[in-house]
């Protein structure tokens, strides 16, 4: 039986783009992510020194992949993805070993 898988992702956003702005283009992006297969839950937040982490629970590796193989092809996804620093991007996918709730 597979894991489910959670994608963490770290990045700081470019120096024009507002945490307001950068909130609702996150909320834009929502339903598509929704819409993916396996998808589980999805959360963001962020550190004092304007460090985001986006950790989204998939299923299983299969739909964590994928779903980072599609992210870029989404219109709906454009401001989320315009408004990152790409150089300071991190992503790492980890198997789930421990929940309580």
């Amino acid at each position: 039986m597979s894991k489910n898988v959670i994608e963490t992702v770290t990045f700081k956003l470019n120096d024009d783009v507002s945490r307001e702005d950068f909130i609702a283009a996150a909320q834009e992006m929502s339903p598509w992510v929704e819409a993916r297969p396996g998808f589980m839950h999805r959360r963001l937040s962020c550190m004092e020194d304007g460090t985001w982490i986006e950790h989204i629970q998939w299923q299983d590796m299969d739909a964590a992949k994928a779903a980072a193989a599609e992210i870029g092809k989404a219109p709906s996804n454009a401001n989320f993805l315009s408004a990152i620093n790409g150089p300071t991007v991190q992503l790492m996918h980890s198997e789930l070993e421990v929940v309580i709730n």
